[in-house]
């Protein structure tokens, strides 16, 4: 928490995230995570029958992110919001996640400019320290898999 020159606390958005988490009734996916990426492309070399496969982007902790409970009448069950920037007069939604019936199991959409957005399927555990999200995309005779790994830095479990 940060003091300004006013009567009155200051906070910013990650010391209000932390507050909230501070509650009694959070879901073991509520919380601050770090996330890293991994993209790999899996197709058959030019001259042979075998399978290549090959890492083609890897990007350990390269943001921090929100993710809270949603309770309104949007269909979806909790919303992600960027960390990344401080001091913002407004953070944008990145992203939503809607449970699947049974299991743990959540669908993720990530948010992008012009209306664009992209689909993930994320598995966690009990606990919710973990989320790790997979999309498959195949163009030709190459797939494309896009690995999304969210651990958890607040609260522990």
């Amino acid at each position: 928490m940060a003091r300004a020159h006013a009567p009155y606390e200051v906070m910013d958005f990650h010391a209000l995230t932390q507050r909230y988490m501070k509650k009694e009734k959070v879901s073991p996916v509520e919380g601050i995570y770090s996330v890293s990426g991994v993209v790999t492309k899996k197709g058959k070399a030019l001259l042979g029958s075998a399978e290549k496969e090959k890492v083609t982007d890897r990007r350990d902790n390269y943001a921090q992110v929100a993710i809270l409970a949603d309770g309104g009448d949007t269909g979806r069950d909790f919303i992600e919001v960027s960390l990344n920037k401080t001091y913002l007069p407004r953070y944008p939604v990145i992203g939503e996640f809607t449970r699947a019936s049974g299991g743990n199991i959540l669908v993720y959409k990530h948010l992008e400019a012009h209306e664009k957005s992209s689909s993930y399927t994320f598995t966690y555990d009990a606990n919710g320290d973990m989320l790790e999200g997979i999309r498959v995309e195949t163009e030709g005779n190459t797939t494309v898999t896009y690995k999304l790994t969210y651990v958890k830095v607040y609260p522990k479990n």
